[in-house]
């Protein structure tokens, strides 16, 4: 299978981003704008915080019964990811998604944030090249 980076090349270049003093709310907004179900939480200079995703918000808001106005980005966001470089292979990213219990894996390059790599991604990666997972 391919390497991470080809996956991410094949993303929009722009990330689904949100600030961390942002309200659930508007994280919510703009979750249902990209028609994601994760944002990407990055400082006001670009940096890589963590991601919120919309299991984060129904555990730790909804089930809480906790204001979505009220409540802050960086109050719900996960912050302890496992990670994967862009040279690891798909086929390891998936190994880490099911160690972990994710759907979502953070990729760095270089300690550097470069995007997110899905359980979706995987799976279209899978269907694009069936032929040669299933011959």
């Amino acid at each position: 299978m391919e390497k991470i980076a080809s996956l991410l090349e094949r993303h929009l270049s722009h990330f689904k981003n949100i600030e961390p003093d942002c309200s659930i709310s508007d994280a919510l907004c703009r979750m249902s704008t990209h028609n994601s179900d994760y944002l990407i939480v990055m400082d006001e200079k670009k940096q890589f915080l963590g991601l919120l995703t919309e299991r984060d918000i129904a555990r730790k808001a909804l089930f809480m019964h906790r204001s979505l106005e009220q409540t802050k980005v960086k109050e719900l966001m996960n912050t302890q990811w496992p990670f994967a470089d862009t040279h690891d292979s798909v086929a390891n990213c998936m190994k880490i998604m099911r160690e972990y219990h994710v759907k979502f894996v953070p990729v760095f390059q270089n300690m550097e944030f470069v995007g997110v790599v899905s359980a979706d991604d995987i799976l279209n990666e899978v269907v694009m090249n069936r032929s040669l997972v299933f011959d």
